[in-house]
């Protein structure tokens, strides 16, 4: 894999990176994976999984449109055991992709940083959950999650950078990180498998 070669040149990241390959993959329905990761954010990756199942089981089992999800009345959706927040950001991202006519085509064509300005208009949608929409449903290979406290417990742990000063260590991160480009998004999931190995 040519990414790992790249990555082998910061020494540090070699340390790491081992024999491990990732592949990205893209995913189709978009704006359900959007929903699925407001869904899941704040939950252990388990209790995402349960919380997700519910929700395709009030459509069948089927991945739902948006406007089927926006159909479905606000206390079916709080029955699966979402808040009332993540309910109302649920319904916000699906009357969003019907609005702007979002699809899986459309965003394909679009540039990382134009994906991140669009969705982040929508309420409950920041900067982060776009990040892993990029990563894993988009498939793209050069993000970087600064904001990620994985990956920043990760780098900070790795290149003995000092947490107390937030704003210094998020400079130093995207320091390092540039150097990692056009492959940052393998880098993160590197230090992500490293730091869960700890």
């Amino acid at each position: 894999m040519e990414y790992l070669e790249h990555l082998q040149k910061d020494k540090k990241l070699a340390s790491i990176v081992g024999d491990t390959v990732h592949a990205l993959k893209l995913h189709k329905n978009i704006p359900l994976r959007l929903m699925a990761s407001i869904m899941s954010q704040q939950l252990s990756t388990k209790v995402a999984k349960v919380i997700f199942h519910r929700f395709l089981d009030l459509y069948g089992g089927k991945e739902p449109k948006p406007q089927q999800v926006l159909d479905t009345p606000f206390e079916k959706l709080r029955g699966i055991g979402l808040s009332n927040a993540k309910v109302t950001y649920v319904q916000a991202v699906a009357s969003f992709c019907l609005e702007h006519a979002i699809n899986d085509k459309k965003l394909m064509a679009m540039s990382d940083e134009a994906v991140i300005q669009l969705l982040t208009q929508i309420k409950g949608v920041g900067r982060w959950t776009v990040e892993m929409l990029l990563m894993f449903t988009l498939g793209r290979e050069d993000v970087f999650a600064v904001d990620d406290l994985g990956i920043q417990q990760a780098m900070c742990k790795l290149y003995k950078i000092d947490a107390t000063d937030k704003k210094a260590m998020k400079e130093r991160m995207l320091k390092l990180s540039a150097k990692w480009s056009p492959y940052r998004t393998y880098a993160c999931l590197h230090l992500w498998g490293w730091k869960d190995d700890k």
